[in-house]
């Protein structure tokens, strides 16, 4: 097998954060980006769900209770962390 270089462009951020947890795994970028790379070929497509970040439908329905309770006039209010934790302790 012969080697080749691949380069590529990403944020330094991400870069630091995945070469820690690779770290963490035992790995480095390089055996990483290969296993991605082979996985790939194994499944000849992405190897891991490329979905968007629908709400479930028990999430669509705290929200809609949310926004239900935040408009009702008998909802109680607070201004404040230490208001709520107060009435929570009560």
């Amino acid at each position: 097998m012969s080697a080749t270089n691949l380069n590529i462009r990403t944020d330094k951020d991400v870069k630091e954060q995945a070469e820690q947890i690779f770290a963490e795994l035992g790995l480095n970028m390089t055996t990483a980006i290969n296993l991605f790379l082979r996985a790939a070929i194994r499944k000849h497509g992405i190897p891991f769900d490329l979905l968007l970040d629908v709400p479930n439908e028990t999430t669509v329905a705290a929200i809609k209770e949310g926004k239900r309770l935040l408009n009702a006039p008998s909802s109680p209010k607070y201004s404040s962390m230490e208001d709520l934790k107060a009435a929570l302790e009560s």
